[in-house]
């Protein structure tokens, strides 16, 4: 898919710090063995079928020369699997071993099941020859991840991407892979990110929430770095920012209704509209005395509540059900 690109007047957007970009290659690091020292489960670190080979290689010299001509010129290469894990496929590349992530194969949507099914599919590949292309490349930290999908892809294509699209466009791409920091969208042989936060102007528990595996959507450009090949979108700057006008729309004392979307111990909070929600504290609940905000609503309730301040610039709006 080749991203259609429309420009459009909007305010310049802050570009993401560099716990964004850390969040973009999680998928990979996990699988390559680059686990958070806190994390205890070392599942993710072994790469099954590889018969005794480590699952990184430091390369030589000459095969790092050849891997980065290789990205430079954007040609395709076919590699053998020679292993894999959960998170996707172990390619050998003379001493390299390189990684290609499930959601980088052109049949992603088979490793999207059980983990039973997921490693029965990923183990089918080992001993096969892929036609890959390099999307990420980092010597220094011995990272190589490659994708089949960017294979299938004109030669060019990433680069006029990333020279065509420009922040504050809007470009149409294909949901590959969604994971709990946020949502990958091939653009036609590169990939952006949409991270959790530019979901939505709501509160999103996870990206499973808004968007599916498979989906087409139109997405908001943020940043664009060229020389990485990351592109930082949004799907919530498509639309606009409910708590900008929400001092003008609402009034104290007004009533409104909305769905309570999570009851906590101190309060349940409603969604009046679609990235605005208010919060009945639990003083507001009810007359009374009850031992919980749960003895009271329940999450997917609807309720009609009073508001009792209103704070945009706070993005916050109480509510009562109290009368």
């Amino acid at each position: 898919m080749v991203a259609e690109v429309q420009r459009h007047d909007l305010p310049p957007t802050p570009p993401p710090d560099e716990g964004y970009w850390a969040a973009l290659l999680e998928e990979a690091e996990l699988a390559m063995g680059g686990l958070p020292k806190e994390q205890s489960n070392l599942d993710e670190e072994v790469f099954f079928g590889l018969h005794g080979q480590t699952s990184r290689a430091a390369g030589t010299h000459a095969d790092w020369e050849q891997v980065e001509q290789v990205y430079q010129t954007d040609t395709v290469v076919e590699l053998k699997v020679i292993g894999y894990n959960r998170g996707g496929l172990l390619v050998e590349w003379s001493s390299l071993h390189g990684f290609v992530p499930a959601s980088q194969l052109l049949d992603a949507d088979s490793t999207a099941g059980e983990n039973i099914q997921r490693h029965n599919h990923l183990s089918a590949y080992i001993g096969s020859l892929l036609r890959l292309r390099i999307i990420e490349l980092d010597r220094v930290n011995s990272r190589l991840i490659l994708s089949e999908r960017a294979a299938v892809v004109p030669p060019g294509t990433r680069d006029d991407i990333l020279t065509t699209l420009k922040p504050g466009d809007t470009c149409t791409g294909l949901v590959t892979n969604l994971c709990h920091f946020g949502v990958f969208i091939d653009l036609g042989g590169v990939e952006g990110l949409i991270h959790i936060s530019e979901l939505s102007w709501g509160r999103v528990r996870h990206p499973s929430d808004i968007l599916e595996r498979g989906q087409t959507i139109t997405a908001h450009v943020l940043d664009v770095n060229a020389e990485e090949g990351r592109i930082a979108l949004s799907l919530k700057r498509l639309q606009p920012d409910p708590w900008k006008t929400v001092e003008q729309r609402y009034a104290v004392g007004q009533q409104v209704s909305g769905i309570v979307t999570h009851v906590v111990d101190f309060g349940a909070f409603v969604c009046v509209e679609e990235g605005l929600e208010g919060l009945i504290h639990i003083s507001e609940l009810a007359e009374g005395q009850f031992l919980h905000p749960y003895n009271v609503v329940s999450e997917g309730d609807s309720v009609t509540a009073r508001i009792l301040h209103i704070d945009g610039q706070g993005r916050r709006l109480g509510l009562s059900l109290r009368q």
